[in-house]
């Protein structure tokens, strides 16, 4: 019997999408292809497979208006912004484009010896599997597909099952440019399946974005096989306001950072520590913006915050904030002022905490939703120290006028980005990666092509003299 995977939309509960999942028989097939169309690939000049995918985003790019509507319907974001999603992806596939050459070239050993040729060629590892979640799925996708094609391997895509037409737009974009069939492949498959994939050791690398719980379940899957996995997993950024830092600018942005998306971002900021001297005015200024956003139907243009993406993941978001609540926290927002949020439902306005402390889930789990804590913090030291009390580390913001700051704390801090007066934003020219149970590995930049690739040395002996 054929199983299904299914897309309920919360905008208004109702099934969005439905797709039945790839039979044993196909994904064979599939995998066949896959193999198949790799090996001619592999042939083809850099500069023209780099031509190529990059004309794939613009497929994308052209099906902007269709996409921002089927993501507002599939997971919850706001019409309006529905599009910038696209302009990031075309960012970071120019840029990992433009750097292919520098990063695929030969590495020649720092000594010459005459008589003899020597370097190593980075070769393709063959077929990349790419698991992308739903809460930017053409962003996360992009990280490893574009360098993974441009570097001459095959993909396989899946999809979240909230955002399943993702797949669908790029298999269509894809297929729009007449390149190789079975070079790209979106597949739809459940847990099951996927872990077999993995297990049976059918793929060569694995890019996973989720939760913990999901990246230890594709590691299992993959033990024994030699099966390569980039995993990026969970996050509770922080942020530090310092004495120094440009208040307006800082209170803009941080509440940006936390909420945009309804706060369902990888990097998104889900605490902030601010310096005693600054504590008063910035909780006022915050929790005075965070009061505009509009709660509401994401496909209304006038809608600033829409639901997230399920009601199961806004009742953990309730639960962390009722929890908190009685541990002696102070809510500054009343959910009454945002119509739409109600119990059991995905509509849940923001809300901005203080008198938070690490005991409290708010503060130490992964919230992945519209809520932050603030806490006062006496001094630089007690900032890192409060930034590093967590399993997680993604990202952390530093806000000051002064950039030796910035640089100090965040030498000091266990993450894998240090930005300075800036948030929630992926830079393609260096690596994204992180520490502790975010994950491992590293995707954009050139080091972004190094698990999508295999070192081949060369060593070759010109003359028996020699």
């Amino acid at each position: 019997m054929t199983s299904h995977i299914r897309c309920v939309s919360p905008v208004d509960g109702r099934v969005y999408a439905d797709r039945p999942t790839t039979s044993a028989s196909e994904i064979e097939d599939i995998l066949g292809r896959a193999r198949a169309a790799q090996r001619r690939w592999r042939e083809v000049p850099l500069a023209e497979r780099a031509a190529l995918v990059v004309k794939v985003v613009a497929a994308l790019k052209a099906m902007g208006e269709d996409i921002a509507r089927e993501l507002a319907w599939q997971m919850g974001r706001p019409i309006r912004y529905g599009q910038g999603e696209l302009r990031g992806v075309e960012e970071r596939a120019r840029y990992m484009a433009e750097v292919a050459p520098t990063a695929l070239a030969p590495v020649l050993p720092i000594d010459h010896r005459p008589g003899f040729e020597r370097w190593v060629a980075r070769e393709p590892v063959g077929v990349v599997f790419t698991i992308a979640p739903w809460n930017y799925p053409y962003l996360t996708a992009v990280n490893s597909v574009v360098p993974a094609l441009i570097a001459g391997n095959a993909v396989l895509l899946k999809l979240a099952a909230q955002t399943l037409l993702v797949g669908d737009r790029f298999q269509q974009a894809f297929d729009a440019i007449g390149l190789p069939g079975g070079l790209l492949t979106h597949v739809v498959l459940d847990h099951a399946q996927t872990g077999s994939i993995i297990a049976g050791g059918h793929v060569d690398h694995v890019a996973f974005t989720g939760s913990v719980e999901a990246g230890r379940a594709m590691e299992r899957a993959a033990a024994g096989t030699f099966t390569t996995l980039g995993l990026e997993l969970g996050g509770k950024d922080p942020a530090y306001v310092a004495p120094d830092a440009n208040l307006p600018f800082a209170v803009e942005n941080l509440v940006d950072g936390a909420f945009f998306n309804s706060g369902q971002c990888c990097c998104g900021v889900e605490r902030i520590y601010v310096h005693e001297s600054r504590y008063d005015a910035f909780v006022k200024g915050y929790v005075e913006l965070t009061s505009r956003y509009v709660l509401g139907d994401p496909l209304d243009p006038t809608t600033t915050l829409g639901p997230m993406a399920r009601a199961d993941l806004a009742e953990l978001v309730r639960k962390q904030t009722r929890d908190a609540l009685a541990k002696g926290a102070k809510a500054h927002l009343d959910p009454s002022s945002f119509a739409r949020d109600r119990a059991g439902s995905p509509y849940l306005g923001p809300q901005v905490l203080t008198d938070v402390d690490h005991a409290m889930s708010v503060m130490r789990d992964e919230s992945f939703g519209p809520v932050v804590g603030i806490v006062k913090v006496r001094d630089e030291a007690e900032a890192i120290s409060s930034m590093n009390d967590s399993p997680y580390g993604l990202t952390a913001s530093i806000w000051t006028e002064d950039a030796a700051i910035a640089k100090r704390v965040g030498a000091a801090l266990a993450t894998g980005t240090v930005y300075m007066n800036r948030c929630d934003y992926l830079d393609p020219g260096l690596a994204w990666t992180g520490v502790k149970d975010t994950g491992y590995g590293a995707s954009l930049s050139s080091l972004g092509y190094g698990a999508l690739t295999r070192p081949k040395s060369y060593h070759l002996r010109l003359s028996a003299a020699g």
